[in-house]
């Protein structure tokens, strides 16, 4: 399942990602906000990344101002690789290489048609594996550590 949230700064480009998605047929389920009335990102992105985390297969598409303070709360999350994309190349290597589960945007950076295009790239590229599989035992290792 693919989940979307956003804090106020973000909360249009959300809204243009699920008219995007809506057209595509791509089922989601919007955690929040509802308004762009100011609300803490660090609570809409544990929101969303609680519901990511209970299934290898999710993904989630975040978004606040600038895409960092919502990537750097959903990083928090155990089992969450949350990266903050504003270019093509990035979204897409974050998948090859990173195996990111969530794709972060600012609203304040990223205008519709790219993170449109972002959103593209990062749900259609899978994950490369190979040798990149050894660094994400690694973030796991280093992630379980802090337990």
């Amino acid at each position: 399942m693919l989940y979307l949230a956003a804090d106020h700064g973000g909360f249009l480009l959300k809204e243009e990602i699920k008219k995007h998605l809506d057209s595509e047929n791509i089922e989601y389920i919007d955690c929040g906000t509802d308004s762009p009335e100011s609300v803490d990102y660090a609570l809409i992105a544990k929101k969303a990344c609680d519901e990511i985390v209970k299934d290898k297969d999710n993904r989630g598409i975040l978004c606040c101002g600038t895409g960092i303070g919502i990537s750097m709360a959903a990083n928090k999350v155990n089992g969450i690789r949350a990266a903050c994309c504003s270019d093509y190349f990035s979204a897409k290597f974050t998948r090859l290489h990173n195996d990111a589960n969530v794709l972060c945007m600012g609203g304040r950076v990223v205008g519709a048609g790219l993170a449109c295009e972002l959103v593209d790239v990062f749900l259609k590229t899978g994950f490369e594996g190979g040798r990149h599989q050894r660094r994400i035992d690694q973030l796991t290792d280093i992630e379980n550590a802090q337990k």
